[in-house]
């Protein structure tokens, strides 16, 4: 009987968790990861055009990537050029900057700036509430299953939220040489355009850090 009621609370103990992250998210936007080559360290791009281009599975969020990516690199001091449209058919699960080198030199760019966005945590949060009880399953909101003597958790009516990550990378067009690259993440939330907002500024302050901006 103990077991039972212990394994009860461990499942109670992750719904509420689930419940937690869902709504408000266990930690804030970080930069994960950086590395940069030494012989750019301190290279400022400031006063210089970037070429920017953005990857993701949605229109929406490529196009939201290249305003947010765009607008902070403009408040630091460099002049953004944003990359063309592509399909998204197949979006690349890192960032790449190749093949954007010819339209970087047209627009007379010093560097392409290229960030892949892509999921990276997915919170499901099974249901509103958890009940306690003696003899009995309560709780408000949606169907429940037993988890022990006198608990009930929900079932069904679940909610998912995902979390992205950003890979970026700074390339030099004159050599093709990668100068600088980082991964950014941020927690689970409704909001995109925050989250992408949010990788955006991560990213370009990690740049900023190692003297590029």
């Amino acid at each position: 009987m103990l077991t039972s009621v212990l394994g009860a609370n461990r499942v109670v103990s992750a719904v509420l968790c689930a419940s937690v992250l869902s709504h408000v998210g266990c930690a804030s936007t970080n930069l994960a990861a950086q590395w940069v080559d030494p012989q750019f360290k301190g290279r400022s791009l400031r006063d210089t055009k970037v070429f920017v281009v953005c990857e993701a599975a949605d229109v929406s969020i490529k196009r939201i990537c290249q305003d947010q990516v765009a607008a902070q690199m403009k408040a630091l001091g460099a002049t953004p050029v944003k990359g063309p449209e592509t399909d998204n058919s197949t979006p690349a699960p890192q960032p790449v900057a190749d093949p954007y080198f010819p339209a970087a030199r047209d627009a007379g760019a010093t560097a392409v700036l290229s960030t892949a966005v892509t999921p990276d945590a997915t919170v499901v949060s099974p249901g509103p509430s958890v009940g306690f009880g003696f003899g009995g399953f309560g709780g408000g909101g949606g169907a429940y299953r037993g988890a022990g003597v006198g608990m009930s958790v929900p079932v069904g009516a679940g909610q998912v939220t995902t979390g992205y990550a950003a890979n970026t990378t700074l390339t030099d067009v004159a050599t093709g040489r990668l100068m600088w690259t980082a991964k950014a993440t941020t927690p689970p939330s409704k909001d995109v355009n925050a989250q992408v907002t949010d990788l955006a500024k991560a990213v370009l302050d990690g740049a900023k850090k190692e003297g590029f901006f």
